[in-house]
């Protein structure tokens, strides 16, 4: 795990992919360089560290996301991206905020697995090799009431299999279709989940799926296809899930991060209409951020030292909004800079994913070779801007809808031009788009 990266070098590896927005890089790299501060302290202190919760004030569009989904990959760290909206007080009708917990334990479980699948994938492909050749071609009959195979048949039917293996990795049995033995968990009825039954529905299938038995089912596929299926079970077994389990608990208890979209939707103070249920879900909030223990199904999960970074535009409502006691929980406030269109010519050409970029290698992969001189990209950047100031301002993802627009007709005809050269400049972006950028209403439905 990338967890030694200090400050400076998290901002620099935020840098390649968000563009600006630097007080905001700076506390989130404060707070991972916390968690790993926190791992050296003494057994005692170290749990009475907390982290420090972060809530990013900003419009739709700046980064906010970003940041927090580039920050967790930094670091393997499990992360998941919510809107607070989806919640409902206990009683309402809406999901429950525990469920938070246990879709962040659904994705750590499915991380460590991953990663211990590359360990012993390997190995797991040697043994679904020889179990395909054993479909291919079977093991010759030791068993009592049979012949004992001949040293001349063992050794022809080696010859033969080592042949098989040879035909297999070159892909000449591609085309042959062999008959796969896949297991499956058979559960005698449906369980039909209504919202905030996630928990009853996870003990009934626990409980009852380890009563049943597991039911074989035979199927036809084709080599490479079945040699998948084959790579998967053998993996399967390899992996002591005991061991990621452990690991997996661990790392979401440790260094998970959890990113609450859309916090503002929920900071109603009124006491009448839906509000009683926004109150309701702030209050449901507290004790997961401020720390208690979760209970899902591989275990008890403690939230205690879980970051939890909350994001809204907050332009109807304000931070000081939420209840006094969930504002405490969230120490650090950082507010996001709108973007212009300075801003949005760096987004389009200098981020490692950048907009331009992203493009180019599309249609390249059509035979296009696609290019966009300075002053185009430029002028892209002032209509993101323009459309933004007049009609809805929606930040960096103006820029999508702007180059859709325009790379529309060139996107569309692209499979009949191969091997063409386009070079796009603020002329052909200002032919393209001028209509639009012109006329209000056009901007505001078309872009």
């Amino acid at each position: 795990m990338q967890d030694t990266l200090t400050p400076r070098q998290t901002v620099e590896k935020l840098d390649k992919y968000v563009i600006g927005q630097n007080k905001a890089k700076r506390a989130v790299a404060i707070a991972l360089r916390n968690r790993w501060r926190r791992q050296r302290l003494s057994e005692e202190l170290r749990d009475e560290v907390m982290p420090k919760n972060i809530i990013m004030i900003g419009s739709t569009g700046v980064g906010k996301t970003e940041i927090a989904r580039r920050l967790a990959k930094l670091v393997q760290a499990p992360f998941l991206k919510i809107e607070a909206s989806k919640f409902t007080e206990v009683g309402y009708v809406g999901r429950d905020v525990e469920s938070i917990i246990r879709d962040l334990t659904e994705i750590g479980i499915n991380m460590v697995k991953n990663e211990m699948a590359e360990k012993i994938q390997k190995k797991a492909e040697a043994a679904a090799e020889e179990r395909l050749l054993d479909l291919l071609l079977p093991p010759l009959r030791t068993s009592p009431g049979f012949d004992v195979p001949s040293t001349e048949q063992q050794e022809q039917h080696t010859t033969t299999r080592e042949k098989l293996r040879k035909q297999l990795k070159d892909g000449k049995l591609d085309g042959r279709s062999v008959e796969v033995e896949t297991k499956e968990k058979v559960m005698p009825f449906g369980i039909i989940s209504n919202v905030g039954m996630e928990e009853i529905e996870m003990n009934l299938k626990e409980m009852l799926g380890g009563m049943l038995p597991d039911k074989t089912k035979k199927r036809k596929a084709k080599v490479p296809d079945a040699l998948r299926v084959l790579v998967q079970e053998e993996a399967a077994k390899l992996i002591d899930m005991d061991k990621v389990v452990k690991e997996a608990l661990e790392r979401i208890e440790d260094s998970g991060i959890v990113f609450l979209d859309e916090i503002d939707k929920i900071a109603g103070r009124e006491t009448h209409g839906p509000d009683v249920s926004r109150q309701g879900v702030q209050r449901d909030l507290l004790p997961i951020v401020e720390g208690s223990t979760v209970n899902t199904k591989y275990g008890p999960v403690r939230t205690d030292h879980i970051l939890f970074i909350a994001a809204g535009a907050f332009h109807v409502a304000k931070p000081s909004d939420l209840v006094p006691e969930l504002q405490g929980r969230f120490p650090i406030r950082v507010e996001l800079d709108s973007l212009g269109k300075d801003e949005f010519v760096r987004i389009l050409t200098e981020p490692q994913n950048a907009l331009i970029r992203q493009q180019v290698e599309l249609l390249a992969t059509e035979g296009i070779t696609l290019s966009f001189t300075k002053d185009a990209v430029e002028e892209i950047a002032s209509i993101a801007a323009q459309v933004n100031d007049r009609t809805e301002n929606i930040g960096a993802r103006r820029l999508h809808t702007v180059m859709e627009r325009l790379l529309d007709e060139i996107s569309f005809t692209a499979p009949e031009n191969k091997g063409a050269t386009i070079a796009i400049d603020a002329a052909a972006v200002n032919e393209r788009l001028a209509d639009i950028v012109k006329s209000d209403d056009l901007s505001r439905y078309i872009l």
